[in-house]
């Protein structure tokens, strides 16, 4: 028997054993985590073959070969302390963003934006283990960041 894709797992999983730093492995966690809402807001009601049928503009994209949702993949950059969620597929940026001729169907976004406290909490917590504290926003660091960003 076949599993599709465990390569690609037994790969993620050595990895993030060698990630020693907590806050490099909160990050990696954290964009592991993304990665996977990502897949598997993609592979969710999907068909592939015959039955397949396109997703909906501003849905994510149905798997049809599950070529893209095996090419999403978190990228550790240790001196830089970052982690990255990229797919690899070619045709990413194009569903992700849309074209000229095709409207958005983001995956990696929306998965961005349902683990964010997730990530945000798991930094906080790495960070506040090696001796930093962290401190909760009131909201107005929030409100003073929106009126920046809308011209006010």
């Amino acid at each position: 028997m076949s599993i599709e894709g465990a390569a690609i797992h037994k790969n993620r999983l050595r990895r993030m054993a060698n990630v020693k730093a907590p806050v490099l492995r909160a990050l990696y966690e954290a964009g592991e985590a993304v990665r996977a809402d990502a897949a598997n807001s993609i592979i969710q009601g999907s068909v592939s073959g015959a039955g397949h049928v396109p997703s909906a503009p501003g849905q994510p994209p149905n798997a049809d070969t599950h070529r893209l949702d095996l090419s999403i993949d978190v990228v550790i950059n240790p001196s830089q302390l970052t982690a990255s969620v990229v797919s690899k597929a070619p045709y990413s940026a194009a569903l992700e963003f849309g074209t000229s001729r095709i409207l958005p169907r983001p995956f990696l976004r929306p998965a961005l934006q349902r683990n964010k406290n997730r990530l945000l909490l798991g930094v906080a917590q790495a960070v506040s283990g090696d001796g930093v504290r962290v401190f909760k926003s009131d909201g107005a660091f929030a409100n003073s960041r929106a009126r920046y960003e809308n011209g006010g």
